[in-house]
């Protein structure tokens, strides 16, 4: 498998975990949305808690020039974790929800 499909498959297989876990609390779905053609894969949250809606992205990934950008990250410890564990090295992930004068003292690739 090309390191590109590799990637993929990590990805779509760790959200597919966060995805089927049921939410706390309340009547909120987490929706797992894969789309390939762009590599954007997230988790959407909706649905209700008592009675405020809910609807946001609980984490976002892309695959942009052969690296993982983690746009956004609200899993517990970090979906960023799950990749290392799975064997992305961690010069193949970007902290994106991070600034880019903050990414170089992280252990992640800058760019």
């Amino acid at each position: 498998m090309d390191s590109l499909e590799n990637m993929r498959t990590v990805i779509i297989e760790s959200l597919r975990y966060y995805a089927n876990l049921r939410y706390a609390t309340g009547e909120v779905n987490r929706l797992l949305i894969v789309d390939r053609d762009s590599d954007n894969y997230l988790i959407l949250l909706e649905g209700w808690e008592n009675r405020e809606r809910i609807h946001g992205c609980l984490v976002h990934l892309q695959i942009i020039d052969n690296k993982i950008w983690i746009q956004r990250d609200g899993i517990e410890h970090g979906i960023a974790t799950d990749l290392l564990e799975a064997g992305i090295p961690n010069n193949k992930i970007v902290l994106g929800f991070k600034s880019e004068h903050i990414r170089p003292y992280t252990e992640f690739a800058i760019k």
